[in-house]
């Protein structure tokens, strides 16, 4: 599978095209902000129908990366799923996918602001856990050090052959790594937003997804969107 190869904190990465995040020293593999159940969360609440496809298709992509990689853990950086009554109402089938694919893995659930609680899929259910040099939690905390964490869900904005584009993006500085979501129907924050420049350094990096990630500088902060060649 194609990534894109990271250093961060002493450790070697691959950002992987989905938004997940590799770490073969420990067969560990990352992914944050799956938002499993949010169509039906949307209904459930009055807000508008949207077709109910997104939990399959995000548990596809993810099951082709545990295909791919094989990891021996899995964490979830929390907002695994819409809100809990989201776990709770999921369809057999998407609930016997998701136990297919923790089968024989240490699958750690880290929890989220959307679900807070454990959930009765079994895993370990965590604030946060540290591996090695990293820690791995929902929530960027500002003074922390080698940490990687979701949440926010980076996008980076660009102009390519004159037309304006947005793509899901992880961040990435000295101090910290913020992955995008890798749910469905998951909106965005842009790069530019206060809240991450607060969090990510002028130097940091954007890795936009794709069929091959690229690595791109941060955009100035006056939210002038930076002009590219990209296709």
């Amino acid at each position: 599978m194609a990534g894109l190869s990271l250093t961060f904190c002493g450790t070697d990465l691959i950002a992987l095209p989905t938004g997940a995040l590799w770490w073969q020293a420990e067969r560990l593999l990352v992914v944050s902000d799956l938002h499993l159940g949010r169509s039906e969360r949307i209904a459930r609440r009055g807000g508008s129908l949207l077709p109910p496809y997104e939990t399959h298709d995000t548990l596809a992509r993810l099951d082709a990366d545990i295909q791919a990689m094989n990891p021996a853990s899995v964490i979830c950086l929390g907002d695994s799923f819409d809100d809990s009554a989201a776990a709770e109402a999921m369809e057999d089938a998407s609930t016997l996918w998701l136990t297919r694919l923790m089968a024989g893995r240490h699958w750690i659930w880290i929890e989220g602001n959307h679900d807070p609680g454990p959930i009765s899929l079994g895993g370990t259910h965590l604030a946060s856990v540290t591996r090695g040099p990293l820690t791995f939690r929902h929530i960027a905390e500002p003074k922390a050090y080698a940490e990687i964490s979701g949440h926010y869900h980076p996008k980076f904005t660009l102009i390519a052959r004159g037309q304006r584009l947005s793509r899901p993006c992880l961040l990435i500085d000295d101090r910290r790594i913020i992955l995008p979501a890798y749910g469905t129907y998951t909106g965005g924050l842009p790069c530019t937003d206060p809240a991450l420049a607060a969090l990510i350094g002028p130097e940091g990096r954007a890795v936009l997804l794709g069929s091959s990630p690229v690595s791109l500088p941060l955009p100035s902060r006056n939210g002038r969107p930076r002009a590219s060649t990209a296709s």
